[in-house]
């Protein structure tokens, strides 16, 4: 375990590397909130060689969207979760599905590299590349990892932290699962948001026009 200094330094860069992040998206980043309509997204190469839209997952009651990457620690350390959160609703024939989307600039997070680790772990959900960054800022997506939570009515209902520790040994509250389950019920989860844990997603730089004259 880390020292209260390590501990507080860590926890300081990921807000400040955060901060940084939603700065480089600058204008184009949207804040999706509980209540608002979930934001679509089309052709996002997957690691199964295939394009896929939101719309081709019509006929599900329950969509959970997850900003991840391979190279953030945190989002390792959730994959395991994620695995058994695809199975649970999987084997239970519920309506439910789980999309992973990388939206993280550098080379660790490439199509090809996700393709690498999504075989190696075996993943059976959905790994979607955002290689504009455009679904990510439309979510206003700041951490990985980060989920959003959407009802049959496309308007979402959950967004933040999966769970309410990292230690995955530690879990109490899957806050995640109780909002499927609540939107599987058509109703509304108790808790709507809880703040995400993770890196700052790693968003493309973008330099501001100079007014013209100046």
């Amino acid at each position: 375990m880390p020292g209260p200094v390590a501990f507080t330094v860590l926890v300081l860069s990921v807000v400040i590397g955060s901060v940084q992040n939603a700065a480089f998206a600058q204008d184009a980043m949207i804040e999706l909130k509980p209540g608002d309509p979930a934001a679509s997204w089309e052709k996002l190469p997957g690691t199964d060689g295939r394009d896929h839209s939101l719309e081709e997952l019509a006929d599900r009651d329950v969509i959970v969207v997850c900003f991840t990457c391979n190279s953030c620690p945190y989002s390792i350390d959730y994959e395991d979760r994620l695995k058994a959160l695809h199975k649970k609703y999987q084997d239970a024939g519920k309506s439910v599905s789980l999309v992973a989307i990388n939206s993280n600039s550098g080379s660790a997070d490439e199509l090809e590299k996700m393709k690498e680790r999504a075989a190696e772990k075996a993943f059976g959900f959905l790994y979607l590349r955002d290689a504009e960054q455009t679904v990510a800022k439309a979510y206003g997506a700041l951490f990985t990892p980060e989920f959003f939570v959407i009802n049959r009515d496309r308007e979402v209902v959950y967004r933040g932290a999966m769970d309410d520790v990292t230690d995955a040994a530690k879990v109490q509250v899957r806050y995640v699962e109780l909002a499927i389950e609540s939107a599987l019920k058509g109703e509304k989860p108790e808790t709507a948001s809880v703040p995400a844990r993770g890196c700052g997603v790693r968003y493309k730089k973008v330099r501001r026009q100079k007014p013209a004259g100046n």
